[in-house]
């Protein structure tokens, strides 16, 4: 199996943890490139679910090496939880998890920040985790790195730098405490020293393994439209999503990935703010919502819920360069009579079917549907794309069609086995 990137299409939540739980099995090295523990990846394991928001879904997978990449932002203290948790689990990272010594490292006092930000200003639907803070400190040239955590010296100097710079902008900007350097330099000091036996040079690791024709899975979080570049710019996350982060955010060169797999519900889901073109009204939003279980993996947080919109994945497809597309949840879609797709927007008398990068237009814009007969069949049983129902199989024709891109996979349930081929 060649080295892939597994990539949400949509605005994340596209069920990728247990398309890259699948694709793990046949993997050597799985790879987080961006983002932090803002994201949540949810695998059912028999009657068994982990959600990991910061270590690698193959973790889950005995043997398997994970690696978290450069470009993910860390909470120390999140992340040895997570390792805690496995280790209730009987999940073992010891020799297994990798941690780069070039990721930044989230502090208290960005926490702060984002929390702070999110109440003063127009609200963008942040986790509130630190993750924007962290990754504007990076950018800034201001971040602390993991590999500063070993370093005494290094970060007691960074450290009060920081601190010298973010507490005058707690205290006079948002009225709010500072924050003591001495607990703070100790607690992180102590991260430090518990996380030092996972942490390397990852990128090395990482190329070298691909010279030894290991096969390496990239696992990105949250999804295209969340992309700092590429989403609904200013509701994204803070880093680059989409499969171009993959080397960004690990130290493998592009030329060295040989297929993108894109990520995409049967119909459109979204968490927070931000415009929402095929967004349903507030009876079928409910029923869909409680069937998909649509609730944030790392808020709890309602998602919002909507038709599939083809404007969306085909804007994925293309600045992803995806190959071929899994579909999943199409067992939610089970009850409903009849189904629509949205092939393209129309504002002021105008068709979109690139999508728009302007926000008044997504916002104020009105989608153009294709309307498709439901199947009214439980789904959730079947085993193999010739046992679907006619309809159900008309709709993943008509959504292959549109896009232009082969559906590879097909998902009709959480559980590993409720996953098959399409075929050709």
């Amino acid at each position: 199996m060649p080295n892939i990137v597994i990539v949400g299409a949509q605005w994340g939540d596209e069920g990728k943890g247990k398309v890259i739980d699948i694709f793990a099995a046949k993997s050597d090295y799985i790879v987080r490139y961006q983002g932090g523990n803002n994201a949540g990846h949810t695998v059912v394991v028999g009657d068994d679910s982990f959600i990991l928001h910061l270590i690698p879904s193959g973790i889950l997978h005995k043997g398997k090496v994970c690696v978290i990449g450069n470009g993910v932002v860390i909470d120390p203290k999140a992340l040895l939880e997570e390792i805690e948790m496995l280790a209730k689990e009987n999940v073992s990272v010891e020799g297994r998890l990798f941690v780069s010594e070039e990721a930044h490292v989230i502090f208290p006092y960005h926490r702060t920040l984002d929390e702070l930000k999110e109440q003063k200003k127009k609200k963008i639907g942040t986790t509130k985790r630190g993750i924007g803070p962290c990754y504007a400190d990076k950018v800034a040239r201001s971040g602390i790195r993991v590999i500063d955590l070993l370093e005494e010296d290094t970060l007691r100097d960074k450290l009060q730098a920081n601190l010298d710079e973010k507490n005058p902008i707690l205290s006079r900007i948002y009225g709010t405490d500072e924050i003591a350097f001495e607990a703070l330099y100790n607690e992180y000091l102590e991260y430090g020293r518990r996380m030092r036996k996972y942490v390397c040079n990852t990128k090395r690791l990482l190329n070298d393994a691909i010279r030894k024709r290991k096969r390496i899975l990239f696992e990105g979080a949250q999804g295209t439209l969340l992309d700092v570049d590429y989403g609904t710019y200013p509701f994204v996350t803070s880093s680059n999503s989409t499969a171009g982060g993959a080397s960004t955010g690990t130290g493998v060169g592009p030329t060295k990935i040989d297929k993108i797999v894109g990520v995409a519900k049967a119909y459109t889901t979204r968490v927070g703010e931000g415009p929402f073109p095929t967004e349903f009204g507030p009876d079928l939003m409910e029923k869909i919502r409680q069937k998909g279980k649509e609730f944030g993996a790392t808020t709890g947080r309602p998602r919002r819920c909507g038709w599939f919109d083809a404007v969306v994945v085909g804007h994925s497809i293309m600045v992803n360069g995806i190959d071929e597309i899994v579909v999943t949840k199409l067992d939610v879609l089970d009850d409903l009579d009849s189904i629509k797709i949205c092939k393209g927007y129309r504002y002021n008398g105008k068709i979109y079917t690139d999508f728009p990068s302007s926000i008044k237009v997504l916002t104020g814009c009105e989608p153009v549907y294709e309307e498709l007969p439901g199947w009214r069949e439980d789904t959730t049983k079947v085993t193999s794309y010739d046992r679907l129902p006619k309809n159900a199989k008309n709709y993943l024709k008509k959504i292959q069609s549109i896009l232009k891109t082969k559906i590879a996979l097909i998902s009709v349930g959480s559980d590993r086995n409720q996953t098959f081929s399409k075929g050709a």
